[in-house]
């Protein structure tokens, strides 16, 4: 660790049903470095060629692929973000994130109970997932600043920010205006993503970009940047509401800026693929791209995320077929 970087911290809470978390001071942010902005490059048939790579390169089998899988599903903020929400699905999905594998696939692996890392919901529904997680240890995440399109006036972006965390949420997700950054206007972006992270207060703040609305991975990689200088915990890649989603060659450009940005500061930001990660082998590649590139240290919920709603189901069902050696319908495996 760097000399004067920010010192982990390993807390656990007996009366939690997840496993031990490792928890990074957050990050403090710095002042808009327009030099370093300018300077980012993407060479996108390099990128290209190494995100093709990864899932032939990097594969796990038996034991170890049920390891990782567990892995996988701590990691997850299980999200509902449509239209015809009601209070009985958000209270069913809590349900599920605070027992995300059935009891007798757990015993059979000889695994004491897990959680996912999040639930994730829109502002309205906040409330009722913090009370239908007392008790678990489970964060409440909510999409903020006009989610998806972000295009809402500043003040109303910022209240609903602190109309979320003053109904519990403990992490927001906002969205980024993607209009400043095709149109190369940083120090807009910045200036945002610093009043988005002071109204958050004590809630982390995942800032979304949008990258499949950037139009380049030059782009993604200047927008990580310049978030992660306002002072962004994680930053994300999509609303899931986007034509494309998370990719393979958009996660390469974004986690190397946040390895970028650690070794010029020292401050470890996290990383959360959303949108389209709906297999359990998907997940895994994942995986095991951000372990090459940034390692170990960013397989903990606490700097990486999966933002899915049906990736758990698949996860569950490859869980099964390791004990069992018989793939189920799935339907057994029901989210909500």
């Amino acid at each position: 660790m760097e000399k004067n970087a920010p010192h982990a911290v390993t807390t656990a809470t007996d009366d939690a049903a997840q496993l031990p978390q490792i928890h990074e001071l957050r990050n403090p942010g710095m002042e808009l470095d327009l030099d370093w902005v300018a300077s980012v490059q993407a060479n996108t048939s390099a990128i290209e060629r190494r995100a093709a790579t990864i899932s032939g390169r990097r594969s796990v089998k038996k034991d170890y692929q049920a390891a990782w899988t567990l892995k996988a599903i701590t990691l997850i903020d299980l999200t509902t973000l449509s239209g015809d929400d009601t209070w009985g699905r958000v209270k069913r999905l809590c349900a599920k994130a605070a027992n995300p594998v059935r009891p007798d696939i757990l015993e059979a692996l000889n695994m004491p109970p897990i959680t996912t890392g999040a639930v994730c919901v829109y502002h309205d529904m906040v409330e009722t997932a913090v009370k239908a997680l007392e008790g678990t240890n489970i964060p409440v995440a909510a999409v903020s600043t006009g989610f998806p399109a972000g295009l809402s006036p500043l003040h109303l972006r910022l209240q609903e920010i602190r109309e979320s965390v003053e109904a519990g949420a403990k992490e927001i997700d906002i969205v980024i205006s993607r209009r400043h950054a095709l149109t190369g206007n940083w120090r807009a972006i910045y200036d945002e993503m610093r009043l988005m992270r002071e109204a958050c207060g004590d809630a982390h703040v995942k800032a979304i970009l949008a990258t499949g609305e950037l139009g380049t991975l030059r782009n993604v990689a200047k927008a990580s940047l310049v978030c992660m200088m306002a002072g962004a915990d994680f930053i994300k890649t999509s609303t899931g509401k986007e034509p494309v989603n998370a990719t393979l060659p958009v996660t390469l450009v974004m986690i190397r800026a946040i390895r970028a940005y650690h070794a010029r500061t020292g401050v470890r930001v996290g990383y959360k693929p959303a949108g389209g990660i709906s297999k359990a082998k998907d997940a895994l590649t994942y995986l095991a791209l951000i372990k090459d590139e940034l390692g170990d240290r960013w397989l903990e919920p606490d700097l990486l995320r999966f933002g899915a709603s049906s990736l758990l189901g698949d996860l569950e069902r490859q869980l099964e077929h390791h004990v069992t050696g018989r793939y189920s319908a799935a339907h057994r495996h029901a989210i909500g």
